[in-house]
């Protein structure tokens, strides 16, 4: 189910923010975290956002603290559950439902999982939500962001070029030794390498895609982890964990001055060599054959 503050025959159009065109944005995982941070300082300075996450609640608090700050009629939350292909398609049409013209797409939903779920699909929950999300938006919205008037991004939130973590190519799905930490990082791996793909796929394309790695910031997902775990992450991160509103700013600079390149990737402001094997074109293109298989095979 997609919820949000939509209504019945409502028409896409581009409003105007006095003499400069109002630029419309796209936050999955909007509701909570590093992209609710986002979402509230884009609205603050003027924007339109849409908010894309899973629970209601966090949703409505969202629009609530939008209308604090007088965005109301330019905060919108739709309720998906982007873990499943259902979902992220709904996801699409409900979001140029409300603007045909994205001027950028934030991806950030993801969720620690400690142990194994299967999806509706039948994927396994991470890859579902952490991944394919993401490859599933970023070329249903394509068109939309290729209409924006300025260099369009997709802001990719995650662990660009990590050491760690590996594509466990002859089981994506985990069915065997599964593993919470395993899972996330297969995750951010496998979009180290939609991000390398992007420009090979669409050359001609105007959108910038962006890896981008916040580090460690205070959000509530430690609340999902297993313990010990949880309570050393939040201790932790109350002594060394970067506050939301200090992650962002890397993040705003980004979205508003694109790098020239078609794929780029940053650890906070610094960026980061395409030139490590996190990145290989082979890799890169083996990847998206296995991912366009998996969604035939589920259409």
């Amino acid at each position: 189910m997609i919820s949000g503050r939509l209504a019945s025959g409502h028409q896409a159009m581009t409003y105007e923010l006095g003499d400069v065109r109002m630029r419309t944005y796209v936050i999955t995982g909007g509701s909570d975290g590093i992209g609710r941070g986002l979402g509230l300082h884009l609205l603050g300075r003027g924007e339109r956002v849409i908010a894309i996450a899973s629970g209601a609640a966090k949703g409505a608090a969202f629009l609530t603290d939008a209308a604090r700050i007088d965005a109301a009629d330019r905060a919108f939350f739709l309720q998906a559950d982007l873990s499943t292909l259902a979902g992220m398609n709904r996801a699409i049409e409900a979001t140029v439902t409300i603007s045909t013209v994205v001027d950028g797409l934030v991806l950030g939903a993801q969720r620690f999982q400690p142990h194994r779920v299967e999806t509706v699909d039948g994927l396994e929950f991470t890859f579902a939500l952490a991944y394919l999300s993401r490859f599933v938006l970023a070329r249903g919205l394509l068109a939309a962001l290729e209409r924006a008037a300025a260099t369009p991004v997709i802001m990719n939130i995650s662990s660009p070029g990590g050491p760690s973590g590996t594509v466990h190519w002859d089981d994506l799905q985990l069915n065997r030794r599964y593993k919470g930490m395993r899972a996330a990082l297969q995750s951010a791996r496998c979009n180290d390498l939609l991000g390398a793909d992007f420009p090979v796929r669409h050359p001609a394309a105007r959108t910038r895609y962006v890896l981008h790695n916040p580090g460690f910031v205070r959000t509530s997902q430690p609340e999902s982890f297993p313990e010990p775990m949880r309570t050393l992450s939040k201790t932790l991160a109350r002594w060394f964990a970067t506050s939301v509103d200090r992650a962002i700013l890397p993040m705003v600079e980004r979205l508003d001055e694109p790098p020239a390149a078609p794929f780029s990737a940053f650890l906070r402001a610094r960026r980061l060599p395409l030139t490590t094997k996190a990145f290989a074109p082979e890799s890169a293109a083996r990847l998206e054959s296995l991912t366009s298989s998996i969604l035939a095979s589920k259409t």
